[in-house]
């Protein structure tokens, strides 16, 4: 949607993304399969297919808002917001925003995931925390000894990726929780010299960890999808 309001060629999903999306639409059929087969009286399986589809349309728009960020940055060409032009500066506040919209975006869907995976393999994560995330889902499956090839995959993701997902972390909790993270980084210059134009920030190295958080999600989504339609697969569910 973003793509054709830029002007831009609809994306064709490939690599890391297509993988994901991929996975969970297998994981969508194997349900409707069973919910045909055994009308779901429970609705257990219809739950888990909304909450996977939205998983979809979650990862679609975290991706969107990336590329829409880059769209915007790529008109920002000033190193200080006092020397950018009007243009300019709305250039630089539609960057914001969707750059903003992406780093908390990475996080709603790693704990949507926390949530479908506590289902799905009965964590209980809920009796260690009311409001757990899905780094609290995985130290559940270390605790619980639950699902070790998993629970092993999903770790090192998660380590391979600590240093951008730290950095879109801080940024994404000044933004909910203390003030604008851009507010911030302005605040923490005019301490330095209240007399200094302020400096933009790193525009690349911020959309590179924000591209990293997106892989990081992709390689959690496929990880742990794949995982799911292995399992069924060996108890006779299959598309």
């Amino acid at each position: 949607m973003l793509r054709m309001l830029l002007g831009e060629q609809p994306r064709q999903n490939n690599g890391l993304l297509e993988e994901a999306i991929e996975s969970m639409v297998k994981t969508t059929r194997l349900l409707q399969k069973e919910m045909d087969k055994n009308q779901d009286p429970t609705h257990d399986f219809r739950k888990l297919e909304i909450w996977t589809r939205g998983l979809i349309v979650s990862l679609d728009e975290l991706e969107q808002s990336w590329n829409a960020a880059k769209h915007f940055s790529q008109s920002v060409k000033s190193g200080y917001i006092d020397d950018m032009s009007i243009q300019e500066q709305g250039e630089y506040q539609r960057y914001v925003y969707f750059y903003k919209n992406g780093f908390i975006r990475v996080f709603s869907i790693l704990d949507k995931l926390g949530t479908v995976l506590n289902d799905l393999f009965d964590l209980h994560t809920s009796k260690v925390k009311a409001h757990f995330s899905y780094f609290t889902v995985l130290r559940q499956f270390k605790y619980l000894k639950a699902h070790g090839e998993l629970a092993e995959e999903l770790e090192a993701i998660k380590d391979r990726y600590k240093t951008p997902l730290n950095a879109l972390r801080k940024r994404r909790n000044a933004e909910i929780h203390y003030m604008n993270s851009e507010m911030q980084d302005d605040l923490w210059q005019r301490h330095q010299g209240l007399s200094d134009k302020i400096e933009l920030e790193d525009i690349d190295k911020h959309l590179d960890d924000l591209q990293q958080g997106i892989d990081m999600v992709c390689r959690s989504l496929a990880a742990s999808y794949k995982y799911t339609n292995k399992l069924w697969a060996e108890n006779g569910v299959r598309a």
